[in-house]
């Protein structure tokens, strides 16, 4: 016999759970619509590295890929949109592979680029060797900017060297010539020391490579890893500056020797082996690995004055500019966020100049924190406006037409970098233009 009340009994906890499901769904729609929009606003949907491609007809919803992503929630990489997973924040990924992993039904593929934006990638062997015998190429420079990648990358690379090289000896020549001392590079000349082979680390910056010029206390998202001579190490998630203590202990306690502020200039083939010629110096060796990053040289302003001691290219520390008239030129996420850094320092004051009219290839809170900054009075936006001139206590801008002359202490140039594939093919590497392929 029919009962309404059994009915209503067994019915409410059912109509309960699927009223709290669909009210989640809603926010987590929202949600994603907001920093979806944002980074189509900002021009922000290209991702400059590995990223996934759902597949929206195969992708049944179920969230597992937003879950298994490593770089959630300190960036939000992964969505849901209408049922479906969403790639939300391109530029924040840094190809993981979790997510494709994690996915229950295969809807996810890894590519390189996008069909708007292509992503030049050097084309190498499994085992890292180039169509160049006897150049390798490691870590980020191939498209990988997960740093266990890279360090991944960097050791495998040297076992082929040391294959490559085993039992022969031309010369006076080395065995390598590492190009980079960032994850990958400091992992390839570990390998290389505890291999004994002849070999030599050069490293234009600093120690580190690209994580070094993250602004202070940012968050380095990595995995557990293993280095040669080091063991395991179980970092999952830490800081930039927690990171780099770690590598200059890992440095000193394998008396790993890098050769800091020497630049490599060209590669050249004589006979059976490369003459890497560098800012100080040149070597002969069978093998030459790049573990270099992609942002390759920074950008310069090609100005009078520009080599100027107060002039740098990347933020290292806030604080050590307290009190002091700043220029940070630029209109990325990184420019602004060091304005906006800067501008926090007591007795400091801040101005950001941009050639364009519009910072539209920089993040909706950057811009938003740059305009709270600027309402304030803590810093000052110069639109439209160029350097052309730097001296020893002021700096010479043009804005429209006009002169502008501020004094100053100290510049940053953050306009990006040279990629170097011009470099690549010059060594005769072949570059494959990647357009949202494998």
């Amino acid at each position: 016999m029919f009962d309404p009340l059994a009915l209503v009994i067994y019915a409410t906890p059912l109509v309960v759970i699927w009223l709290v499901y669909v009210r989640k769904r809603r926010a987590q729609h929202r949600a994603s619509t907001a920093v979806f929009d944002d980074s189509r606003e900002a021009g922000l949907l290209d991702a400059p590295s590995l990223h996934p491609i759902i597949n929206t007809g195969t992708c049944i919803g179920c969230g597992s890929c937003v879950a298994a992503c490593p770089e959630m929630p300190g960036h939000q990489v992964l969505g849901m949109m209408r049922r479906k997973a969403v790639l939300l924040s391109p530029t924040d990924c840094i190809g993981h592979g979790a997510c494709r992993a994690a996915c229950p039904v295969d809807a996810i593929t890894l590519v390189f680029g996008s069909e708007q934006r292509g992503v030049d990638i050097p084309n190498v062997k499994p085992n890292f060797e180039s169509n160049v015998p006897g150049i390798f190429i490691a870590g980020e420079l191939g498209g990988m900017g997960l740093i266990r990648n890279a360090i991944e990358q960097g050791r495998q690379a040297m076992e082929a060297i040391a294959t490559k090289v085993a039992g022969k000896k031309v010369g006076n020549a080395r065995d390598v010539v590492i190009v980079g001392a960032g994850p990958s590079g400091i992992a390839a000349s570990l390998s290389a020391k505890e291999r004994k082979l002849d070999f030599v680390t050069i490293e234009q910056d600093s120690l580190g490579g690209t994580v070094a010029s993250f602004p202070r206390r940012k968050l380095v998202m990595t995995a557990p890893a293993t280095l040669p001579l080091v063991g395991k190490v179980k970092f999952t998630e830490t800081t930039k500056e927690a990171l780099l203590e770690f590598w200059q202990k890992v440095e000193r306690s394998t008396n790993l020797k890098i050769n800091y502020g020497e630049r490599l200039e060209k590669v050249e083939r004589k006979g059976d082996v490369f003459e890497v010629r560098t800012t100080k110096g040149r070597y002969l060796a069978r093998a030459v690995l790049l573990a270099i990053g992609r942002r390759g040289t920074p950008r310069k302003l090609g100005v009078p004055g520009e080599e100027l001691p107060k002039v740098t290219y990347r933020l290292s520390d806030p604080a050590q500019y307290r009190g002091m008239h700043v220029l940070i030129v630029g209109g990325g996420d990184s420019a602004l966020e060091s304005a906006v850094t800067i501008s926090e320092q007591p007795d400091t004051t801040v101005t950001l100049s941009y050639r364009s009219a519009s910072f539209n290839r920089a993040k909706r809170k950057n811009r938003q924190r740059l305009e709270d900054a600027a309402a304030t009075g803590r810093l000052t936006i110069l639109m439209e406006s160029s350097v052309t001139r730097i001296d020893a206590t002021d700096v010479e801008l043009e804005q429209r037409g006009a002169k502008v002359s501020l004094p100053n202490d100290a510049i940053i140039v953050n306009a990006g970098g040279i990629l170097p594939t011009p470099f690549l093919k010059e060594l005769g590497i072949e570059v494959e233009t990647k357009f949202g392929t494998r």
